[in-house]
């Protein structure tokens, strides 16, 4: 596949992509998707929805999923650097509630997919960061639901000290989630 390395993660149905970049004194070019060469990988994903977002350093987004239209999310970040997290939801899983998080950055260009099924989050690690993501479902706000990001089962190993507890910043939503354990999950 040349152009991509796929690696798998701990979880089954994660993986980081990582692109190849073609660069000299004018920059650089490279693909971010390709849905042919995904499909050589035998990964086959239909997405219907892009997102951007912008936030500062200390910004907490999570955790995040949906009910009845989970989406399967292939996520980046094009400025700043976020520690990104997908939370295994699924019951019959054998991970079912480990995490895995990676480091995102717009210079190591590195892409994160978390499968349908998953919770997800970021903590913004850079003073801002733009994050871009594809979705395989449409957002519908009256299907979320969320994990409590510090649910102490979950353990999720946040890297807090690089942005200071005092500069967490959450939606007073994702402060109110509760841990998995209260939190239904039937998708």
């Amino acid at each position: 596949m040349g152009k991509f390395k796929i690696n798998k993660l701990d979880i089954e149905g994660v993986f980081t992509v990582e692109p190849t970049v073609f660069g000299d004194e004018r920059g650089y070019f490279m693909e971010t998707y390709n849905e042919n060469d995904f499909k050589a990988e035998g990964i086959n994903l239909k997405f219907v929805q892009d997102n951007q977002s912008k936030s500062s350093k200390g910004v907490l987004r999570g955790l995040h999923f949906q009910y009845t239209q989970p989406q399967g999310k292939l996520v980046r970040v094009i400025k700043g650097s976020v520690f990104d997290v997908a939370v295994d939801l699924r019951k019959d899983s054998p991970t079912y509630g480990k995490w895995v998080g990676e480091i995102l950055t717009e210079e190591n260009n590195k892409q994160l997919f978390i499968p349908e099924g998953f919770a997800h989050g970021f903590l913004v690690l850079s003073d801002v960061a733009e994050f871009v993501y594809k979705c395989t479902d449409f957002y519908n706000p009256d299907d979320e639901g969320g994990i409590l990001y510090n649910d102490s089962d979950i353990a999720i190993d946040w890297p807090i000290d690089e942005v200071g507890e005092e500069n967490l910043l959450l939606s007073e939503k994702d402060l109110n989630w509760k841990p998995l354990k209260d939190t239904p999950v039937d998708f």
